[in-house]
């Protein structure tokens, strides 16, 4: 089982109209992938589906289970089956059937979602957000 001590959740929560966004900054793919693992094992554990709307990892079946998670409960959206991104998410906050929906900011950004106008009714909205690393090593930074 995923222990959820040990992966800090790095959470900002903005709060717009009735939706509450969690912006999820990470700094590289393993942070994300988990926060992510960490996120799907929470809602997880509620009652509905999680929804990934156009992930950029999606963890595989045998890291699910390492993790407790019931992939079952687990839905994925790719990013090129989503034509009106503002509808798929309005639809899915929607209709009562999900405990939680990720979405990533290659799809949209914190500002798009704020401006969107959702109505979460009971359900979180997750966007993952890649946080520039300040000690990314560049050429410019090993000539000088």
């Amino acid at each position: 089982m995923l222990n959820t001590n040990a992966y800090p959740l790095v959470l900002r929560s903005k709060v717009h109209q009735q939706t509450h966004l969690k912006m999820v900054h990470t700094r590289d793919d393993i942070s994300a992938n988990l926060e992510l693992l960490n996120i799907i094992h929470l809602c997880n554990q509620k009652h509905g589906w999680t929804l990934l709307i156009a992930p950029e990892h999606i963890p595989n079946k045998s890291m699910l289970e390492r993790c407790s998670i019931d992939s079952s409960k687990l839905l994925v959206i790719k990013q090129k089956h989503i034509s009106n991104l503002q509808y798929v998410l309005n639809e899915a906050l929607n209709n009562g059937n999900f405990a939680a929906v990720i979405t990533w900011t290659n799809v949209t950004t914190a500002d798009q979602l704020q401006n969107m106008n959702l109505n979460l009714s009971g359900t979180e909205l997750f966007c993952f957000s890649k946080i520039p690393s300040q000690d990314t090593c560049t050429i410019d930074a090993m000539i000088s």
